[in-house]
């Protein structure tokens, strides 16, 4: 489980948790970390911490090499951190681009690649899920754009992984969040630089009318982790409280 000291990764291991699974967490986070793993145990389940930048291909081996010795085998990966700075296109440099593709994309493949070694040579398969965003299906503007098309990335890199690995009955999934609360996205809206009038403007698109929460996620997640989705390969799954169902000029209210 990457990213899991904060967010929508730390909600979904503390429901893995729940749901009777041993866990390596990692994180650049080390003292977040240390928190999720603290849970974890308080739930019966043993959980070994890693602190590990995914973009760094040493450290992602690294990552492995502690799993391999603290469980010896793998079952389920999550895919989960992101890091970019909000830029318009034009304005953007070419660090802020390396940075967002090295982290939600190309980190992310380090970590699916490492698994699927390892589920290829076990050969009884395993679930590779990432956290990918209704930002990498549609456009959202507002200086998202590297984050968006990373994501984009990762949402076809699922694709790709699903089709290729499927003969070793290994399942590729990702998940697609809209605008959660998590307390990255709380701290940005309460900051007095956000437009006052963004969750209302938000929420024009969200049939459910509401942000989703972190706990949103870990049902669909844990669903597709287990046998119940044993013939769910390739699915781009929207945790989105319909927005994407909804038309741009479309409206729910009326």
């Amino acid at each position: 489980m990457t990213g899991a000291a904060s967010g929508l990764s730390r909600a979904i291991a503390l429901g893995f948790a729940e749901a009777g699974a041993d866990l390596v967490v990692a994180d650049i986070n080390l003292s977040g970390l240390k928190a999720t793993a603290s849970q974890i145990e308080a739930s019966g389940q043993k959980a070994v911490v890693c602190q590990c930048d995914i973009a760094n291909q040493n450290e992602v081996a690294q990552l492995f090499d502690l799993l391999d010795s603290a469980f010896g085998t793998i079952d389920i990966l999550v895919n989960g951190p992101f890091a970019f700075n909000r830029s318009r296109p034009e304005d953007m440099s070419l660090e802020d681009w390396n940075l967002a593709l090295s982290v939600c994309l190309t980190g992310f493949f380090m970590c699916a690649q490492q698994a699927g070694r390892r589920m290829i040579k076990q050969g009884r398969g395993g679930s590779i899920i990432s956290i990918g965003s209704i930002a990498g299906a549609l456009a959202l503007g507002r200086g998202n754009f590297v984050y968006s098309v990373a994501k984009a990335g990762v949402h076809q890199m699922t694709r790709e992984l699903a089709v290729e690995w499927a003969q070793h009955n290994i399942r590729v999934n990702a998940l697609l969040p809209a605008q959660m609360r998590t307390p990255s996205v709380k701290h940005w809206l309460e900051d007095p630089n956000t437009d006052p009038g963004l969750v209302a403007h938000l929420l024009k698109g969200i049939p459910m009318n509401r942000m989703g929460e972190s706990e949103d996620i870990v049902g669909p997640a844990i669903f597709l982790a287990s046998d119940a989705a044993a013939f769910i390969t390739g699915t781009l799954l929207p945790i989105d409280g319909g927005n994407l169902a909804l038309n741009a000029g479309g409206s729910h209210t009326w």
